[in-house]
């Protein structure tokens, strides 16, 4: 890739402003200072601006805590966004959403620059389990539990399958392969309940990581990032 094309990827600054850069003589690539952003550099290279390394890495996978209060979305110009908790990189990146969380919902929201990846994930075909904590106004019940894995008939489509695990009268797990407009609200409310929390636990192969209080994140690891890629063929990762 073009050095300039990169640095603008990076968010570094626009074509016209890193002419600047390289007549300055304030970008280097493997140690050496680079005057012409024309040149082509490899994904291995150790490119430096002011002397201070660069990720370079164009491709990114991010594990989020969302908080309450906070849209799903990649911009909003009245509300706050999930975009807005990282730092602008990965806005410039292109980095975006797995699926979304409704406003209140909290826990693990996957984003990553890989579209296609993100689409597999989401598409109910590759059956990729999405599991959530559900607090709930009422008693849950082992017909509750039935309901769910029959598939729960609502308003404009039939949910598939899923899996409910009472976990006491009012706190449940539930697992879908699907993600629909406020999905696991709506199935619960079709059973005489209402939520009121929902926080996903786990997404796939991956469970959101302990360490990470609402609002923070952190890149997958390597491995992380292979059993994504394995769920979203169709391939179930233990």
């Amino acid at each position: 890739m073009r050095l300039d094309k990169l640095l603008g990827a990076l968010g570094l600054c626009t074509r016209s402003e890193s002419r600047e850069l390289f007549r300055r003589g304030r970008v280097t690539v493997n140690g050496e200072t680079v005057r012409d952003g024309a040149k082509n550099v490899a994904e291995d290279a150790a490119v430096c601006l002011d002397g201070k390394p660069l990720d370079t890495r164009l491709t990114r996978h991010v594990m989020l805590c969302k908080p309450s209060g906070v849209l799903t979305a990649a911009e909003d110009p009245r509300q706050k966004t999930v975009m807005d908790l990282l730092p602008p990189v990965y806005r410039a990146l292109g980095c975006m959403p797995v699926g979304r969380l409704d406003k209140d919902t909290t826990g693990l929201l996957l984003l990553t620059t890989d579209g296609e990846l993100a689409h597999r994930l989401i598409s109910p075909a590759r059956h990729v389990d999405k599991v959530y904590r559900a607090r709930v106004d009422g008693v849950l019940t082992q017909e509750d539990a039935a309901a769910f894995a029959a598939g729960i008939s609502l308003k404009d489509f039939t949910a598939l399958p899923a899996r409910l695990e009472i976990l006491s009268p009012d706190c449940g797990l539930v697992t879908v392969q699907e993600g629909k407009y406020h999905q696991v609200k709506r199935m619960f409310g079709a059973r005489g309940k209402t939520v009121v929390q929902l926080h996903r636990v786990s997404f796939g192969p991956l469970a959101l990581d302990e360490d990470l209080q609402p609002g923070q994140y952190r890149e997958l690891t390597e491995e992380e990032a292979a059993a994504l890629q394995k769920a979203a063929a169709g391939s179930h990762a233990t």
